[in-house]
């Protein structure tokens, strides 16, 4: 072979890499269905994951709100749960810029447009409400209508929208903390006698920072909180099946229900009446 055409072979195959490996990093795979491995949907959550959004820190068993979610978006996609690979990632890694070796990624990610310069995100599966953070032996605990609440003291953090969602439903003042951290303080010593939180982070009160903690109560859906969607990698082949596979589970009512299964009824969280 002359020095001519082992000097055009070489250029040939370092082009063909240097496309296989574009076509990998644009949608974080090189895969004939656009996945990291041909054939299943790897899915990745945060180390650990926590109840409800999975239960035991196990998201193979399709326990917990976000586990189930991603079970029913991974079907309406056409992948048996057999076909469902699960990773784990830290938060900060999910939607920082670069490749993956996951296809989807799962632990309440707030749609943001800042963060969709470096990743995609899907359409949401779901939109945060405020929920009612006591303990057992609050003055509040059992208290899960607008009229009692109304004769409970209720704390809230400063510049939060629990602010106006506890005087536009509760139609009370909250007492106002510098942060949701001093809310809990005041809580335990008993100042007050609830905390009003977006409900995720009433998950993480009751489970995290009070022995005693319940989150009893949560605020009717009105659409104004944060929303939550998949990550995918950047310019991903799956972000328009993702988001038709939402919008699917979205009109025939699963999300909705799994929503109540898995927010309310498994956690006794009851919807304020």
């Amino acid at each position: 072979m002359t020095r001519t055409r082992r000097l055009s072979l070489a250029v040939a195959t370092a082009a063909v890499a240097a496309l296989a490996l574009t076509a990998c990093s644009a949608g974080g795979s090189g895969s004939a269905d656009g996945t990291v491995t041909d054939g299943k949907l790897t899915i990745a959550t945060g180390q650990p994951a926590y109840s409800p959004w999975v239960e035991d820190d196990e998201p193979q068993s399709g326990k917990g709100f976000e586990a189930a979610v991603a079970y029913a978006v991974a079907e309406e996609m056409g992948y048996d749960e057999a076909d469902v690979v699960w990773k784990r990632s830290t938060f900060d890694s999910a939607i920082a810029p670069g490749p993956k070796d996951w296809d989807l990624n799962v632990q309440q990610f707030s749609i943001d447009a800042k963060r969709k310069q470096a990743v995609d995100m899907s359409t949401p599966y779901y939109t945060t409400t405020q929920a009612v953070v006591t303990t057992k032996g609050s003055k509040a605990a059992g208290d899960t209508t607008v009229a009692a609440l109304k004769q409970d003291t209720i704390g809230v953090a400063s510049g939060s929208t629990s602010i106006s969602s506890v005087k536009d439903v509760l139609g009370v003042t909250p007492q106002v903390f510098n942060s949701n951290d001093d809310a809990v303080l005041a809580l335990k010593s008993g100042q007050i006698d609830a905390v009003v939180t977006d409900l995720p982070t009433a998950f993480f009160m009751s489970a995290a920072q009070l022995d005693d903690g319940t989150v009893s109560a949560q605020f009717p859906q009105d659409g104004s909180g944060d929303r939550f969607g998949f990550v995918l990698p950047k310019d991903s082949a799956l972000t328009g099946e993702v988001d038709e596979a939402l919008k699917t589970l979205r009109e025939d009512g699963t999300l909705a229900d799994l929503q109540t299964k898995w927010l309310s009824s498994e956690t006794n969280t009851p919807v304020l009446q």
